[in-house]
């Protein structure tokens, strides 16, 4: 897709989009490290795709500059969206950083970065 085209696309629909992208990444990871019970496997995967992890995630990858500008850009298109309702679990600052990570991922899909998705994934991943 092209960037005029990718503009015409709500944040929400970026970060619908780039849930699935990086909830698959998590459960690629976690599947091939270890050959364990699916009830572990779900423990696992919930532990990296909760909105408190992603928060966290977003910030380090902010902090250290590992963002480009126009992944900023959309991290903050994300954030900043209306209509988003945190799970109980979680605050409305980490829920929104959360779904301003997931809109990049959901961009960075939708435009065929997939390298980049996979460099900014393994930065998460192996931040931990």
């Amino acid at each position: 897709m092209t960037d005029k085209e990718l503009k015409q696309y709500s944040p929400l629909t970026l970060a619908f989009m780039g849930d699935a992208v990086y909830e698959q990444l998590v459960r690629e990871k976690i599947v091939t490290q270890a050959n364990m019970p699916v009830r572990k496997l779900h423990d696992l995967t919930i532990e990296y795709v909760r909105a408190e992890f992603q928060a966290k995630a977003i910030k380090r990858l902010s902090d250290e500059g590992l963002l480009t500008e126009a992944e900023q850009d959309i991290f903050r298109m994300g954030r900043n969206s209306s209509g988003v309702t945190p799970p109980k679990h979680s605050t409305v600052a980490e829920y929104r950083a959360a779904t301003g990570l997931e809109c990049v991922f959901g961009y960075l899909h939708l435009s065929g970065q997939l390298e980049r998705i996979r460099e900014l994934f393994e930065l998460i991943w192996n931040a931990e």
